[in-house]
């Protein structure tokens, strides 16, 4: 007999804007805390273990644009004013972690300083306290969150930065305009953090690039594109084993002739397999390293701007929210979904 599939159920008070990120607290903090911003300027905090939301806090940084829920339990958001700001959930207290501009900080966010991309560097520092972030200013940055204010590192990057992940706790990539992915490596040295970008190459994919992430392991990244692909891409360059693999890409997030824009990228750490969701809808789950597509969840009611699994890989936070790939137009409802995720709809093809 067939196993019954779950369903995705709907958080209560989502974001009343669109979802920009979802990430769950890490897990000695709590195994069911999630974390959402948004473009209303709110973070959320839902506990989907008993799917009540637990806290909103207004940043007051205009709409929130990334998000970083690093060790120790602290939530950073980037801000289309370019901020980046600190809520202390034990507290209820918020702060100022620095701007993305030069000089002063402005009296009046500039969008065009937005901090489009947040990630925690857990490694880097015993402390735990370093965090990068990048944006429309075309700069990548680096914060020491104890000593607020200005920057310990900049480096500027060739275009607008559009997606950023990290992994080993020292290693970043950021894609931006013009088809570019920077590898920017972080180190403790002399006991200053320094950044060196160490790979600037164009993308293998032809159009726009609008999601990166990591293989849990380092070694290879999935990377989405405007026009309905993913690539499957290596660190050659680096000297990173890829275990014999070469990059490859595929079609994904399309429905007869149209093409979707794939939104986002979420890993499943227990199994190195991933979920991408597009503008068609729809939640897919892939097997990279084997190249096989593993399940097409039911259709959500608009486009899936943000997804993450949960850290033992068993559940799937999915937001259902219009990304205006056609601009200002009626729309469904922003949500948050829980979906509980069956071992064959996460595991490898190939293993037993």
């Amino acid at each position: 007999m067939a196993q019954a599939l779950p369903e995705a159920i709907a958080l209560p008070d989502p974001p009343t804007d669109g979802v920009t990120s979802l990430s769950f607290l890490p897990p000695d903090i709590s195994d069911s805390l999630l974390v959402s911003s948004s473009w209303d300027g709110s973070v959320r905090i839902h506990d989907v273990a008993s799917m009540k939301l637990v806290a909103c806090q207004a940043m007051e940084s205009g709409s929130l644009l990334s998000l970083a829920t690093p060790k120790g339990g602290a939530i950073f958001t980037g801000g289309l004013d370019g901020s980046v700001r600190r809520f202390d959930v034990s507290k209820s207290t918020t702060s100022i972690v620095g701007f993305h501009s030069e000089g002063e900080i402005p009296s009046n966010g500039n969008s065009k300083n937005a901090c489009s991309c947040l990630s925690p560097l857990d490694k880097v520092s015993e402390s735990d306290s370093v965090l990068a972030s990048s944006g429309w200013d075309s700069n990548f940055y680096l914060w020491d969150v104890r000593a607020p204010g200005k920057p310990v590192s900049t480096i500027k990057l060739p275009g607008k930065a559009f997606s950023m992940d990290s992994v080993n706790g020292n290693r970043v990539v950021v894609n931006t305009a013009g088809r570019k992915t920077c590898i920017i490596d972080v180190r403790m040295s002399d006991g200053e953090v320094t950044a060196d970008m160490v790979l600037n190459r164009e993308s293998s994919l032809k159009y726009q690039t609008r999601v990166v992430r990591f293989f849990p392991d380092g070694k290879g990244m999935a990377v989405g594109s405007i026009e309905g692909r993913v690539a499957i891409e290596f660190l050659d360059e680096l000297r990173v084993n890829s275990n014999g693999m070469k990059k490859y890409a595929f079609k994904c997030h399309r429905v007869g002739d149209i093409v979707y824009p794939v939104n986002t990228i979420s890993f499943n750490s227990r199994y190195g397999t991933f979920a991408t969701g597009g503008c068609d809808g729809t939640v897919v789950t892939w097997d990279g390293l084997n190249k096989k597509k593993l399940t097409t969840l039911p259709k959500f009611a608009t486009s899936i701007a943000a997804l993450c699994f949960n850290h033992d890989g068993t559940k799937l936070a999915i937001a259902s929210s219009y990304t205006y790939e056609e601009g200002e137009r009626d729309h469904p409802r922003d949500e948050i979904f829980i979906r509980e995720m069956l071992d064959s709809e996460c595991k490898p093809k190939s293993a037993k």
